[in-house]
């Protein structure tokens, strides 16, 4: 039995929203066609080509996002060509190695807020043709980022024209894009992601469903064969129906989004408390992922009570933590925690 107040570690240890597991028991004993054939994923399919008018995408349910960045990039990829990402992409440094165990090296960048920018990716452009060093091939982002930060059009739209430029795939790890597409002051739509990219990822498993992400691919070049990819790396279901149900309830009126938003709006609502107690942000909040800086004597006690990540060591004194709140998260669990970061802080001070 935990004796924690509450999980900020993450924003999938919830099981899922009750929609889901309603659907899934009403449909238990319908018959359906097998690997992602069924009627259920043709519904959810069809819920989100409506949100991309003049997009012509294929629509691929898997399990979960490693597996959906592997396959994409492996599918993507020659051997000698490489995926350019930012330090603190998930690729780089919590896959597990999985992106180079296909054969392609993670160009990783070092960024201050998670985001990658065109200036940083020119660098890059001196090793092409040059026999020895891989050949970088796409970019890989995520929005939000591993750091909360969000993706404004115009800067989704400068990579964009970057990568067509130079003949770069884009590809858009979705795991929380939900949560960015709710964000306070975003200004992207899903279509215009679809625009903008060649390929990317909606995320279930972050975003109230048991399990699951949809990936998009609109160019029509990493269309071809990529069932084969998927079937090959062990990513085509038998009961594909219960990725499609899901997606079919979360895309049902914007339920998906509702729940992003809810995410979102606790986060943001402890931002001005823990401002108010003099402490300050590794990056400006502007999701459900925050990074408050605090004093390691609070930290060790809110850690006998809460679970969160130590993020990253600021100074010999004080390290930023990260919280993340859910499409779940009660209000009274974000209030406790403030209440309680008072009495420590206090506390700390005398």
């Amino acid at each position: 039995m935990s004796t924690y107040h509450y999980y900020f570690r993450d924003d999938y240890s919830e099981g899922c929203h009750p929609n889901i597991l309603k659907a899934l028991q009403e449909t238990a004993l319908s018959q359906q066609i097998g690997y992602g054939n069924d009627d259920y994923s043709a519904e959810a399919k069809n819920l989100i080509k409506q949100l991309l008018p003049g997009h012509e995408a294929d629509i691929h349910f898997v399990s979960g996002g490693t597996q959906a960045n592997l396959i994409v990039i492996a599918a993507a990829l020659r051997s000698y060509e490489s995926v350019v990402s930012a330090q603190t992409g998930h690729i780089n440094g919590h896959e597990g190695g999985a992106i180079e165990a296909s054969g392609h090296r993670v160009e990783a960048i070092t960024t201050i807020d998670g985001k990658l920018r065109v200036a940083q990716l020119s660098p890059l452009l001196t090793q092409l043709d040059v026999v020895g060093s891989t050949q970088p091939k796409m970019v890989y982002i995520s929005n939000t980022t591993e750091l909360g930060t969000v993706y404004s059009k115009a800067e989704l739209a400068a990579l964009s024209e970057f990568c067509r430029a130079q003949g770069w795939y884009l590809y858009l790890d979705g795991a929380r894009l939900p949560a960015a597409l709710t964000a306070p002051g975003n200004d992207l739509t899903l279509a215009d992601v679809a625009e903008l990219t060649d390929a990317f990822y909606i995320g279930g498993t972050k975003n109230g469903a048991l399990l699951g992400e949809a990936i998009v691919i609109t160019n029509p070049e990493l269309k071809t064969g990529f069932k084969h990819y998927l079937k090959q790396k062990g990513a085509m279901l038998a009961k594909g129906r219960v990725l499609g149900l899901q997606f079919r309830e979360l895309f049902r009126d914007n339920l998906i989004f509702d729940l992003a938003a809810h995410a979102n709006a606790r986060a943001l609502a402890m931002v001005a408390a823990i401002e108010s107690l003099g402490y300050t942000f590794m990056v400006p909040p502007a999701s459900n992922q925050l990074f408050p800086v605090l004093p390691e004597p609070i930290i060790q006690e809110l850690a006998k009570t809460y679970l969160f990540h130590r993020w990253q060591a600021v100074d010999e004194r004080h390290t930023a933590i990260r919280l993340v709140t859910s499409w779940a998260t009660p209000a009274a669990a974000c209030d406790r925690f403030i209440d309680d970061l008072e009495q420590l802080t206090q506390t700390y001070q005398r």
